[in-house]
């Protein structure tokens, strides 16, 4: 039996390692060794600061985090990138030693069917892939917003979710877009992506000079907004920016922080719409055409071609994950994108 250690969330604020003994691969499954994983500053903060709404499921969309409520203790991260160590009898032999990439939480090992990893390209190196995640998220909001020729874009939140919308929305026929983010160095990146107007939101300056910009333009501002803080209080800034019959993209969950929204202004006279982007679904619309497949293609093509392994500031020790916790809480100006290393795992 081979025994892995994993991280547990057993408290706001606290983590733990527990060993475990992981049983053979059945017939369908497929033992995978950790090389790296990524850890998300927007959703698994909430689990790290017990901020989750209580008394559901992690994430009904993923099977590691369904099977666990947001009670504690449990596990938690959804950005594995590992080697493919055992497989069970039905599984494809030719999958031992390739690198997968899964939904699974921090731990050096686990066990999972064969059909729920991502086999990674040869062009991929690990660090890269622990994008996927949040990669598949931004093509999915890009895909829901629905970006026109000419259009004038405002994104709320530039932390790696907003920087890689940023980097794709560089890549088509904007007029213009506006970048909005309190942390220096990540507007720093966000110019470096082709963001073209780079501001703070904190500076009345900066925002004064936004405004009276999209004020002239032809729908009194921005055609689309996208909100990616994780802040409900940035939806308002949202609706502010939105021109007559634009369109707000939610892309933020914000767990169990309220949302007080002024919808009494511009909000129905201007028929503005906001619209909610999630990741566990396709827009039906385009259903006919998109499917989880052509998502996962389209993202792995976009992390070669930006190269991710950009973003990521810090690396640190498995062993020593609750460094890299208490460095997202208490200095996130810090940091981009925190991988975890597992040293004896690595290729």
């Amino acid at each position: 039996m081979i025994k892995t250690q994993q991280l547990w969330f057993t408290a706001p604020y606290a983590l733990e390692f527990r060993e475990e003994e992981l049983p053979e691969p059945g017939p369908d499954e497929i033992l995978v060794r950790t090389l790296c994983s990524g850890i998300s500053a927007g959703t698994e903060m909430l689990a790290y600061r017990g901020q989750l709404p209580k008394d559901q499921a992690l994430d009904v969309n993923i099977e590691t985090l369904d099977n666990q409520s947001t009670a504690y203790p449990f596990q938690y991260g959804y950005a594995n990138v590992g080697r493919v160590e055992a497989a069970g009898s039905n599984v494809d032999i030719s999958m031992l030693g390739k690198t997968v990439f899964a939904l699974q939480p921090h731990a050096t090992h686990y066990i999972t069917r064969g059909d729920a990893v991502l086999e990674l390209p040869d062009g991929i190196n690990p660090e890269a892939g622990i994008f996927l995640a949040n990669m598949e998220t931004a093509v999915n909001i890009i895909l829901d917003a629905r970006p026109m020729l000419g259009e004038h874009v405002v994104i709320l939140g530039q932390g790696i979710v907003g920087l890689l919308v940023t980097a794709i929305l560089a890549r088509f026929p904007l007029r213009e877009i506006y970048a909005l983010e309190q942390i220096p160095l990540r507007r720093s990146k966000a110019l470096e992506l082709g963001a073209q107007q780079v501001i703070d939101p904190e500076c009345p300056e900066d925002m004064t000079s936004m405004d009276t910009a999209l004020a002239r333009t032809p729908g009194r501002g921005a055609d689309l907004v996208i909100e990616l803080t994780g802040s409900p209080a940035a939806l308002n800034l949202a609706l502010d920016s939105c021109a007559y019959t634009g369109r707000i993209i939610v892309g933020s969950w914000y767990g169990s922080k309220p949302a007080n929204l002024d919808l009494g202004g511009r909000f129905h006279r201007e028929r503005i719409q906001i619209i909610s982007s999630q990741v566990s679904n396709i827009s039906p619309e385009l259903c006919g055409r998109w499917n989880r497949e052509r998502r996962f293609s389209s993202a792995l093509e976009l992390i070669a071609r930006i190269g991710t392994e950009q973003f990521i500031t810090h690396k640190i020790e498995f062993n020593t994950a609750p460094e890299a916790y208490t460095l997202l809480d208490r200095n996130p100006e810090t940091a981009l994108q925190t991988v975890l290393t597992y040293p004896d795992q690595q290729p």
